[in-house]
Order: C-alpha cells, then structure tokens, then sequence
C-alpha cells in the first residue's frame, strides 16, 4: 500500500515539475507511514515539508499544489487532506483495503514475501556455542533469534546462508579432555583430584563410561598428553553431534558448519596476521603482535599473537570474517550473547581494515533468559552442571512455545521464561492465543463444508457484505502484514512478528465472539469466510517466519 502511494506522489511530483507549478524537479526521500491518529487518515506522507527550503515556498503551499495533481485516486483513496505545517493525509477506500484479500488468495504462502534484498548475499551466523557442553536455554534464545532473523531475510528477497561456527581451538577443548580423563581415571578407581576449572556436568562421566566402555584402560598405557588429545577429539565430536540434534528437534538447521580448527590447519589465521601488517595495521611490541584497533575509534589495541608466540581468539576471528567476505557475502551478521557488547569494536576495526564497510558487519546481542521454577532461578552454569539444557525446555514446553517465548521481546532485552505460562492450553499463554486463532478458522471451514458452503474463490465475493469496523479493522491489519515483515527484515528484529500476530489475534477473536461468520445469507457467509481465511493465511504465513507451527485443530 505504501509502494503504491508512494508511487502517486512521486508522478504527482513528475506533473508539477512538467506544468512549472514547482521547478526544483528533486524527488526526496519522503516517508509514508500510518498517523498516530486515526482522524488523519490511513496513510501520511512528509513529501511537501521536505521540498521546502528547495521550491522556497510555505510546506503547506507545495502541499496544495501537489494535491491538485494527484488527481481522482480511483479505488485507491476517496479524499486527500493537507494538515499540520504541511503533511499529506490519504483516506483509503473500503474497496482498496477489501482488495488486499484478493492479494492474500492470489500469492498464498508467498503473501508478505518482498524482492526488497534484491538477491543480496547475507550470512547468518548463530549459535556457534563451544563443544565442551549441552546447549543451555540461553543457546535457544539465539538459535531462535538467528533462525528467525534468517528467515525473515530470505523472505524479503536475500540470498541467505545459516552458518555454525564450531570452536574446536583452543583451551577449552584442552580443559575438556582433561576433564574426560579424569573422569575417566575415576572410574577405573584412582583417586583423582578433580580441579574446579573442568567440566562438572554429569555428561562428561557418561562420555568417560562411554570410552572406558569400548577402549578399556587402554589410555593409562600411554602418554597423558596423548590420552587428554584423545579424548577431547572424541568428546567434542560427540558433543557437536547432540547439540546438532539437539537443534534439529528445535527446528534449527544450518547451511554450513564451519570449523576454527580448520582455519588454523589452512594457515588461514597466520594469513590474516600478515594481512593486517601489510596494510599498516598491526604492528610488534613487547614480542607481541597487536592490532591498532584504535586507528578505528576502540578503546586500546589488541594482541593477536602473544609473546610466546600463541594466537589469541582475536586472531582467529580476524581470519574468520576476513574468510567470510572472501567467500562473496555483502553483509554477515553475527548473534552474541550480550556479555559481548565490548568485542563489537574491535570486529568492526577489523571489517574496515580489511576494506569494507564497518556496516557490512551487523551484531545482534541476545541476552539472558531468566528460567523460573517455583519462583526461584536456575542457574546455568557448563562448568558447575547446573544448568537446564535447551532440549529439557523444548521436551517439557514443546518446540513451538519455546520458539514463541524466545522471539516475544528484543533479542538485547532480558527475558523471563515462564514454564508453567508456556504450557498452559489458554488464552493467557501467547503462542497458544495465535495458535488458537489459526485452528479457529479451520474449524470454521470444517463447519462450513458440512453445511455445504464452500469457501470463495478470488472474484467470487461481494465485500459490499463486509459492513462492519471490525472487518475493515481486520483487512487493514492484514494490509499491514507486508509492512511489518520487512521492517522486521531491514532491522533484525523478529519479535516486531510476535507483536503483531498478538495484535491480530486480539481482533480476530474478538470479531469471532461478537458476530457469527456463518449466518443465514449465504452470500454474507461467503464474504466473512473469505475474510477469516485471510486471517488464517496470515496467520499460517507470520508463524512459519517464527519457525512455529500453524494446527489445524488443538
């Protein structure tokens, strides 16, 4: 709709231009957007206030003039007002906003889909927790922001890839075989002090067990360095292996799984280094290398290989963006946890050296989620073991509640996770309310079908029976949908969704509960068929954006 208005105006403009009534010819970059207040109309637009100081006349001059070549608006508007210090109201037609049903039917499962990315190359990079441990619940907050915010681009016409970064380098791999092998000297009956900097969590006895199970005591025969190498080895794979299953029963898949180990094995992150020298960025002290972070705005420069000659994970992330845009990504976009706030900086001083756009890297912070049960939090700790893991919230709520609850606030903002809320089957339970509406409507065209009223086809519907506020209430919220999914695609904010899949909840039960959508008009029945499967596509359509499913029945 706004595409539409915003394309009257601009010829508006090219008519002005050609009659003389202006003659800057700038088309700026105005805005339309719905007012606050509904008195002034559907749809606004600032384009007469920002010609202004060009055409040296009064806003509300250019506005009349601009209004006399907009002409008759046809089924598109039936009145254009000028208000306030010059803005350009529009009043819609009923038949413009009842037509946005027939565009619901024609495009089906693609309606709210835009070529707005124009087959822009975005990399998605989510999750990408350490190996050494289950994925807790703070992981799901960001697989599900990572996988929406994926989803939402790709359906606003991005060429999207989803990619796992597996920290397979490092200490904590170490500190994960050694954490292994000793529990794996425990079993075997040693008395082993068991330092409080390894992993504590009861899977790493099972994954001991698991090893003593099929090698035996083979590793006391040999070196420890070779036993704790062993070890991590075969408990990071094992690890990675349940958090991808763990994922899948999450409904998160992933284009690519892409290993730091391998970038080291490439002499990717030594390659990087030197990068960074060649250009003047890097530079030696202290028998260090340091990255002059600050030439870019952060606080102090940083090592990327210490003194003794060992890169830091600075290093590692150098090479690895610099990996990525060699690969042909326009933007990559990274989901952190928030308690890395202070590392943003320094990769944006790092994309810029590497001679890109500070912009063509996009962080998106995830904070914590507060778990409750009995009104106490549980702590979420991999080295003490206390932690709930993301497969016992999805096992007790289900996948859809938990994707819900995790995308119903800003990824940055923190969030309380009410278990007994997420599984309750009522109207107080959000994702339950919207789920609810879905099955609703298929539950009408179920009593429709045995009553032997068929829902219309696009042509079939007289919206003439469409009298009520709140049907033409709901057809301009449905309007809006297209809106909504690409401001949510051009922010990276997908709870603007959830936001508004509440919203149209709210209506639509409160429209089924006032008015019956099988009367005894057929004709009448047709229509308000014809608008509630709107609803229903819509619904069906934001849902599966959230990666939540759409029941016919619950």
């Amino acid at each position: 709709m706004k595409e539409r208005l915003a394309k009257h105006i601009k010829d508006a403009l090219a008519d002005c231009y050609a009659k003389g009534t202006l003659a800057s010819g700038l088309y700026p970059d105005f805005t339309v957007e719905v007012p606050a207040h509904a008195e002034h109309g559907d749809y606004a637009t600032n384009a007469a206030m920002l010609l202004a100081r060009a055409e040296k006349k009064a806003p509300r001059q250019i506005a009349e003039i601009l209004l006399a070549s907009l002409g008759d608006g046809g089924e598109l508007w039936h009145k254009v007002t000028v208000a306030g210090p010059g803005f350009i109201n529009f009043f819609l037609t009923n038949r413009c906003w009842y037509g946005v049903l027939d565009d619901i039917y024609r495009h089906g499962r693609s309606y709210g889909e835009s070529p707005a990315g124009a087959g822009k190359k975005v990399q998605v990079e989510f999750v990408s927790a350490n190996p050494t441990g289950p994925l807790h619940i703070g992981h799901g907050r960001g697989a599900a922001t990572g996988d929406a915010v994926a989803s939402l681009l790709k359906a606003t016409g991005y060429d999207v890839q989803r990619e796992y970064y597996i920290n397979d380098a490092g200490n904590q791999m170490n500190t994960l075989g050694r954490s292994l092998y000793l529990r794996y000297r425990q079993l075997l009956g040693e008395e082993v002090d068991f330092p409080q900097d390894c992993y504590q969590g009861d899977y790493i006895r099972d994954l001991a067990q698991e090893v003593l199970a099929a090698k035996g005591e083979s590793y006391l025969r040999g070196s420890e360095e070779e036993a704790v190498r062993a070890f991590a080895e075969y408990g990071g794979q094992k690890i990675l292996a349940g958090i991808d299953a763990d994922l899948q029963a999450f409904g998160v898949h992933f284009d690519n799984w892409y290993s730091e180990q391998g970038l080291y094995d490439r002499g990717q992150v030594e390659q990087g280094v030197a990068l960074l020298q060649e250009k003047g960025y890097a530079y030696e002290k202290d028998e260090a290398i340091w990255f002059r972070t600050t030439d870019f705005g952060d606080d102090k420069d940083r090592v990327m290989v210490r003194s003794n000659g060992a890169t830091t994970y600075f290093a590692s992330d150098v090479a690895y963006h610099k990996e990525k845009f060699e690969r042909g990504f326009d933007q990559v976009i990274d989901v952190w946890g928030a308690d890395h706030h202070g590392y943003i900086p320094r990769m944006k001083a790092v994309v810029q050296a590497l001679g890109r756009n500070p912009d063509d890297l996009q962080v998106l912070l995830v904070q914590l989620v507060n778990l409750l049960r009995g009104g106490q939090q549980v702590a979420m700790s991999t080295r003490s073991g206390e932690f709930v893991t993301l497969r016992e919230v999805v096992d007790e709520v289900g996948k859809d509640a938990c994707r819900y609850f995790f995308l119903m606030r800003r990824s940055d903002s923190q969030l309380d996770f009410d278990l007994e809320l997420a599984k309750q089957q009522s109207t107080e339970n959000p994702v339950y309310y919207v789920q609810y509406a879905h099955a609703r409507v298929c539950s009408i065209n179920r009593n429709a079908e045995t009553q032997g009223v068929k829902v219309p086809a696009i042509g079939e519907v007289d919206f003439d029976r469409l009298s009520l506020e709140e049907e033409l209430a709901l057809a301009k919220l449905l309007a809006r949908y297209p809106e909504i999914v690409l401001g949510a695609a051009r922010h990276h904010e997908p709870h603007r969704i959830t936001f508004y899949l509440q919203e149209l909840a709210a209506q639509f039960h409160s429209y089924y509960n006032r008015q019956r959508i099988l009367v005894e008009d057929v004709e009448t029945s047709k229509a308000r068929l014809y608008l509630a499967n709107s609803v229903r596509i819509v619904f069906a359509n934001a849902l599966n954006l959230l990666g939540v499913s759409a029941p016919e029945q619950m």
